[in-house]
């Protein structure tokens, strides 16, 4: 005869992974942390020694900014939206570009989702669109859009000699901190870079510490796209009195970014190109700078790449939330940090006075190389 038993069943304790245990991601994360740190530390040390005697990196503590109040509209919810929206037709190639005239010109018609919009003067416009104000650089250009309505940008008619990416890579945190929306890598793979980049383009990745990203990006996403792996830099984020934002040999945060850096070989190639000199690009540079109180804000990388693509080459910059004079822009927050609550703004009455551009950003970080 079987008796119940009307005792209370003790839970199951869930086992806790001990601390010395390491999956196999982290295993690999140390094994390329213990092969670059000499690179890392070395290459930061002369950096910051160089220009601590210009008066550069001598803080003694960082100021903690409050994060600034957000009142721009949710430009990624938009596009989403804006799925449904008929694109302009492939042969109109003029109709491709909407152009931003002379400030206070209206722009509540511009059609921001489906078509480039441009600023082809020599200054700085502060325009109003979908009834927020932003700051558009001269000489740029943007397309508001996600992954799935990039064909503006192909019809564009441009050729780009310089293409930077920085893709919002899966992350278990920035999940949970619903930031902004990541995106699988196998999605990379839909960016049309070789209908977008020059017989030689460099092509330019920011890449999370996460070695299963670095191997994506080295092994699948350039070989895709027929672009040859040429080196790896790394962005070192330092604080204002030249330490290490995080411990260096931190198991959790590194005070790293990678960076892989590629060139474009392309199958055809368009007259004249056989003759460009193409200057090599040298593995392991070290990039040092105190980084932006905005989250994820990469550093310009203009002035460090212009000695391999030229002064006058054309630059294109993927999954981009702010613009650079010169540059065509591509993402689903494109001109998030153009929104006029990030900039002090400097107000003239003849706007051909503006060397440029007539507005400084509160968060602009230069970094030293």
């Amino acid at each position: 005869m079987l008796l119940k038993n009307n005792s209370p069943s003790k839970p199951t304790k869930k086992r806790k992974r001990k601390h010395s245990e390491l999956n196999q991601g982290e295993i690999d994360s140390q094994v390329y942390h213990d092969k670059i740190r000499s690179v890392i530390l070395e290459g930061t040390k002369s950096l910051v020694d160089a220009v601590r005697p210009l008066g550069y990196l001598n803080g003694a503590t960082d100021a903690v900014e409050e994060p600034l109040s957000t009142q721009e509209c949710n430009l990624a919810a938009l596009c989403d939206m804006a799925k449904v929206l008929p694109l302009v037709d492939d042969g109109d190639q003029e109709d491709q570009v909407q152009v931003i005239g002379a400030e206070g010109d209206c722009t509540a018609h511009f059609d921001l989702f489906s078509r480039i919009t441009a600023n082809n003067t020599d200054w700085t416009i502060e325009v109003t669109l979908m009834g927020e104000k932003y700051v558009i650089p001269p000489h740029t250009a943007f397309l508001l859009s996600d992954i799935s309505r990039m064909q503006p940008l192909v019809h564009y008619g441009r050729r780009f000699d310089l293409i930077v990416l920085d893709p919002p890579w899966e992350n278990k945190s920035l999940k949970r901190s619903g930031r902004y929306n990541s995106l699988p890598s196998s999605q990379l793979k839909r960016i049309p870079v070789p209908l977008l980049a020059s017989p030689k383009c460099l092509v330019v990745t920011w890449v999370t510490n996460r070695p299963s990203h670095l191997r994506f990006v080295r092994d699948e996403l350039y070989p895709h796209w027929g672009v040859e792996v040429l080196a790896e830099w790394f962005w070192v984020k330092v604080t204002s009195a030249g330490e290490f934002v995080f411990p260096l040999d931190s198991q959790h945060k590194k005070p790293y970014e990678v960076l892989v850096l590629g060139r474009h070989r392309s199958a055809t190639k368009s007259p004249g190109s056989s003759g460009k000199s193409e200057k090599p690009v040298e593995d392991q540079r070290v990039i040092v700078s105190v980084p932006s109180a905005l989250h994820s804000h990469k550093p310009s990388l203009s002035e460090v790449l212009k000695p391999y693509i030229g002064a006058e080459a054309k630059c294109l910059e993927l999954f981009a939330r702010s613009l650079h004079p010169g540059w065509t822009s591509w993402g689903n927050e494109v001109i998030k940090f153009q929104h006029t609550i990030y900039f002090n703004t400097t107000p003239t009455d003849d706007p051909t006075e503006i060397p440029g551009d007539g507005t400084t950003s509160r968060h602009a970080d230069k970094p030293a190389e």
